[in-house]
């Protein structure tokens, strides 16, 4: 079985490098020093297991989760107790509080091998990031091609559904995500986005004018140009919104 050790911290690895000496059926066939190097491995290699920490530069762990399209089985290896939540417990194969002993660690291992199967591992790694909080408020993370971008919130003007992705349009450009709509409504400051339609989203402070439409529905013209549809809904929230 492969495996990749994804974590910033050099002593970290060395000790599930020498914690592994015990299970030589799993190799570790790369280490990454951050999220942008764990992404291309994770694409070069497709391991079946990955030791993931979750506070990293650059991008954390769980940004890092929602750039693979088949994301293997993880086990996190964290500092961070406040991350030891439910959704490990129901997706995740194990995560480990450092410093961790050899014999919690062999359990974790153990748990691995016991539940591996490749399919199965994917489905639950994405039900993990599914049923996750945001991790961030104040970035949204893609990837295009083999760049990975990173998008300050406060450069987005609005999102569109597009598919089983979103379509983020700001100033230098659209980027897409494989997330829902509904993922950003709880990601985002409602104070500052409104969900206008059900595959709309947007900033409130790019609208320039609403313009009525026809039955109930209305066009808000946004300082791009852009033409955002809103529903009978959506201008309720908006109104809200602006206090009107």
């Amino acid at each position: 079985m492969r495996a990749i050790l994804i974590d910033d911290e050099p002593l970290a690895r060395l000790v599930v490098i020498e914690y592994l000496k015990a299970w030589p059926q799993i190799e570790i066939i790369q280490e990454c020093n951050d999220g942008f190097e764990g992404v291309k491995a994770i694409m070069q290699h497709q391991p079946d297991l990955i030791f993931l920490d979750i506070q990293m530069p650059k991008v954390n762990g769980f940004e890092m989760l929602e750039l693979v399209d088949n994301p293997p089985s993880v086990i996190f290896t964290t500092a961070f107790d406040e991350y030891a939540i439910r959704a490990f417990e129901e997706h995740a194969i194990d995560y480990l509080l450092k410093p961790f002993t050899q014999q919690r660690f062999d359990k974790a291992i153990q748990k691995f091998i016991d539940q591996f199967e490749p399919a199965q591992s994917s489905q639950n790694t994405k039900q993990l990031l599914d049923s996750l909080p945001s991790p961030s408020t104040e970035r949204i993370v893609v990837k295009t091609g083999t760049k990975i971008k990173i998008i300050p919130v406060s450069d987005v003007i609005y999102l569109a559904a597009d598919d089983d992705y979103v379509n983020i349009h700001t100033p230098d450009g659209s980027y897409l995500k494989n997330k829902t709509m509904a993922y950003f409504e709880q990601m985002l400051d409602p104070r500052q986005f409104v969900r206008v339609h059900r595959s709309y989203i947007l900033k409130v402070q790019e609208i320039t004018r609403i313009d009525p439409y026809e039955k109930e529905t209305h066009i808000a013209i946004l300082k791009s140009g852009a033409k955002i549809p809103v529903s009978k809904t959506g201008y309720s929230k908006l109104k809200q919104t602006l206090g009107l």
